[in-house]
């Protein structure tokens, strides 16, 4: 390791004030003291060496190793980085004063338009209103220089849509009680005049001991509210779209949250999105027109009962669709009992680093989230459906809607395939197979008795 590589790193590190210099120097002696020789010390060596001494973070030695030193936004230390959402990203921090860990969410430089910035701060205090065990607690807002951030409760875990990613479809018992904490927060919302309108796995953390906790507000909105930008625009995920967001967003309400929640507890009891593959487009049309396949096609330990929860939820027309969140909790009580712990699991490293802390006016390199099927559609987001849906001819819009109704008379959820009916007159493929059997255990002796017999006239003749 080049010696401008290593000052590099003890420049960053005295810079960023998390390391003192006394603390490099007995970092490097005890190092030194620990090889046994005169060795130059690496950078890896040393910040190893300073993460076993509790001094700085795995996070802030890697970003220390690439010249960045700014780990601080007003009184709260960064300290590792969670995730990336599509309005902004999130950070593990503690307060400097007090010491609790909680969780930053910044609004990336690159996103801080005017607009931007007004829904990030409608957004802050949407969740500053609300106190609710299962909805994540707000506790700070505030701004550094250039960067806007809101600072909420930190949930030790992690959030659905990763776990089923990790470990696979869940038990009912879990997705239940997981999914009724969720509804019991919307419900809590729902009465104060909020919607959410981005439902989904990534939304819902869950913590080891399976307390579920909803996230992310950022696309929420009061009902009848007058200056909410995002009306009458199409926001939400793709795979977990509402009929009604997308044909009159100015629809939403109450129940295209249930509707959400129902896609949401499809994925989890089966790992797959009700209609995956395909462009955003594709997958609104398909929430308008189709059924997604039956839940015990993917996870067969499924009952019918806890399948017709889903359809009920899973409705297109708004008006038969189960009518509120607490209606969800009671349906699913058979099978929520209490809270249950999620499975141990090791959730794989992001191949990505994570980025640094935005500071001053340096625009940041954000990374797309790895969100494979799931694709988010914020307002900056929905031109494709903009064009099918909003911009439609009329005529072509009730077109859809009616093959919408038509799907759902038919039936809501797709039964398992069946292998049709064997047409009049017809051999089943098995009876021919056995035919074909018969036909070669007769055809082989036969064969090998006018092979002898043929085989004995010619010796005769010779």
């Amino acid at each position: 390791m080049s010696s401008t590589t290593k000052s590099v790193f003890r420049k960053s590190a005295i810079l960023s004030g998390l390391v003192t210099q006394a603390e490099l120097d007995r970092a490097e002696a005890e190092l030194r003291d620990s090889i046994g020789g005169t060795d130059e010390v690496t950078e890896w060596e040393l910040a190893a060496a300073l993460k076993k001494l509790g001094i700085v973070t795995n996070y802030q030695a890697e970003q220390m190793r690439s010249g960045r030193t700014k780990f601080t936004l007003g009184p709260y230390i960064i300290t590792d980085f969670i995730g990336q959402g599509g309005m902004g990203q999130v950070y593990k921090a503690e307060h400097k004063v007090m010491g609790r860990e909680c969780a930053v969410k910044v609004l990336p430089l690159s996103k801080s338009t005017p607009e931007a910035i007004s829904t990030f701060t409608r957004e802050i205090r949407t969740q500053a209103k609300l106190d609710h065990p299962n909805l994540v607690h707000a506790y700070d807002a505030g701004q550094d220089g250039n960067v806007h951030y809101l600072v909420t409760e930190f949930v030790p875990g992690t959030d659905l849509r990763r776990l089923i990613r990790s470990d696979g479809a869940l038990n009912v018992q879990l997705a239940a009680s997981i999914i009724s904490q969720a509804a019991l927060a919307l419900d809590y919302a729902h009465e104060r005049g909020l919607i959410h309108r981005d439902v989904k796995p990534g939304n819902i953390l869950v913590t080891p001991e399976g307390i579920a906790k909803v996230s992310d507000l950022g696309l929420a909105g009061f009902m009848n509210e007058d200056d909410d930008p995002r009306a009458g625009k199409i926001v939400g995920t793709a795979d977990y779209l509402a009929p009604e967001q997308i044909r009159n967003p100015h629809e939403t309400n109450k129940v295209s949250d249930i509707y959400s929640l129902g896609c949401t507890l499809y994925y989890a009891i089966t790992g797959k999105v009700p209609f995956p593959g395909g462009t955003p487009a594709l997958k609104a049309r398909r929430h308008l027109e189709e059924t997604p396949w039956h839940p015990r096609r993917f996870n067969p330990d499924v009952s019918e009962e806890f399948v017709e929860v889903i359809a009920d939820m899973m409705e297109k027309d708004p008006e038969t669709r189960i009518v509120s969140a607490a209606e969800v909790v009671a349906r699913l009580e058979p099978w929520s009992a209490e809270a249950a712990p999620i499975p141990t699991h090791q959730l794989t490293q992001s191949r990505w680093a994570p980025p640094p802390l935005p500071m001053g006016n340096d625009d940041m390199q954000e990374t797309d989230p790895a969100s494979g099927d799931l694709e988010d559609l914020d307002s900056s987001r929905q031109e494709s459906l903009g064009h099918v849906f909003q911009n439609a001819d009329p005529q072509s819009t009730d077109s859809l809607f009616a093959s919408a109704q038509e799907t759902k008379r038919v039936g809501r959820l797709k039964s398992p395939p069946v292998p049709p009916p064997l047409p009049s007159g017809a051999v089943s493929p098995y009876k021919r197979k056995e035919r074909f059997l018969v036909v070669l255990a007769i055809s082989i002796p036969t064969s090998f008795l006018l092979g002898t017999i043929l085989g004995f006239l010619l010796r005769g003749s010779l």
